[in-house]
């Protein structure tokens, strides 16, 4: 439960999302990949993300750690599923 509070904050998803590849976003430039969340509500997310050990800072940029990497190939499976999910329809 604690991952789901955690990734259901508001631009949780959307930082991991922008940190998928290898580019390794400075601060300014993640907040831009990210349409321009303020940057009291970014800090907060890195934080919260880094002491879940999913994110952290290399000094030259933001970039998921081996545990966030982890994370992605499950939200992956996850992405596959959802895809191929189809909601009963009302009747």
């Amino acid at each position: 439960m604690a991952l789901l509070d955690l990734l259901g904050r508001r631009w949780a998803m959307r930082v991991l999302w922008e940190l998928r590849d290898d580019s390794s976003p400075t601060f300014r430039e993640l907040q831009q990949r990210c349409d321009g969340v303020s940057s009291s509500v970014l800090a907060d997310r890195l934080r919260e993300l880094g002491q879940a050990d999913l994110v952290e800072n290399t000094g030259e940029g933001y970039v998921l750690t081996e545990q966030g990497k982890t994370l992605r190939e499950s939200l992956l499976q996850l992405d596959a599923w959802a895809a191929r999910w189809q909601p009963r329809a009302e009747e």
